[in-house]
């Protein structure tokens, strides 16, 4: 079992930026698909983003693309998403997602943590 810990949601207003983080006791990270899925109160988990191990490939969800952007850390085991112009749609709690790529991007990663919440006032 990986146990992932998200930090850096919170409040924020519309149009405003958050950076969430992730930290992962993975022993494999080095080589693991790490990114973010998210769900919204009554909705499915969704795939927001993920990045392969050498960040050499990026995927974004239609929804995100051009205002989040994430990235990672190897070093430290840690990935980042870095989220501006940040829409009321965009409120949920997201999750830090770890594994495999596939799983990933389908919003159903092999790993993820408790979650962070992140809330938008208009």
């Amino acid at each position: 079992q990986v146990e992932l810990v998200e930090s850096g949601g919170g409040p924020v207003q519309a149009g405003g930026s958050l950076r969430l983080s992730c930290a992962s006791p993975s022993p494999s990270f080095y080589f693991d698909a790490m990114g973010w899925v998210r769900q919204a109160p009554g909705q499915e988990r969704e795939f927001v983003a993920a990045i392969n191990w050498k960040s050499d490939l990026i995927r974004y969800s239609d929804s995100v693309e051009a205002r989040f952007k994430v990235s990672r850390d190897n070093a430290k085991k840690q990935v980042y998403l870095e989220m501006t112009k940040i829409e009321p749609e965009d409120a949920a709690v997201y999750y830090c997602g770890d594994g495999t790529w596939d799983p990933l991007v389908a919003g159903t990663p092999d790993y993820w943590g408790q979650g962070t919440q992140v809330t938008v006032s208009a």
